[in-house]
């Protein structure tokens, strides 16, 4: 296969809100970045065999970019993992604010919502009865 990857590239308003979010939040690395007069202006993000990318919007100049409508309706990522409750802990550990994990289609579910709104999941398969809701008594 010539395909080896999709690496969704999400336009975001305040770059920096967004890589607090994804690297000290949920834990992501900078693979790379481009950084112009002294501004970071996008980079790539790595958490396991998962990418994506991040750019500012251009605010003024030739290359203004910046939506009228919000940019995360509709957009969802969902991180497919061994084990979605272990991520649950991890960013409540980091400060922030998941949704309680759920099972959905025989997986356990853990959702947020990004700085920009884009609706971001982590999954993880199990033989859990179908719309279960997490506790913390409660084993994968």
């Amino acid at each position: 296969m010539n395909v080896q990857a999709v690496v969704p590239f999400l336009w975001v308003h305040d770059i920096q809100r967004s890589h607090r979010f994804y690297v000290d939040g949920l834990g992501f690395a900078v693979k790379h970045q481009w950084i112009d007069d002294g501004k970071l202006r996008w980079s790539w993000l790595t958490l396991g065999d998962a990418a994506l990318m991040l750019q500012e919007f251009w605010t003024e100049g030739p290359h203004r970019n910046l939506p009228a409508a919000p940019v995360g309706t509709g957009v969802s990522l969902c991180f497919t993992c061994r084990d979605a409750l272990a991520i649950y802990h991890e960013v409540r550990g980091r400060g922030l604010d998941p949704k309680t994990p759920f099972v959905g289609n025989a997986m356990w579910v853990t959702e947020l919502r990004d700085p920009d709104g884009y609706h971001i999941l982590f999954e993880s398969p199990t033989d859990v009865p179908e719309e279960t809701v997490y506790s913390s008594t409660q084993r994968s």
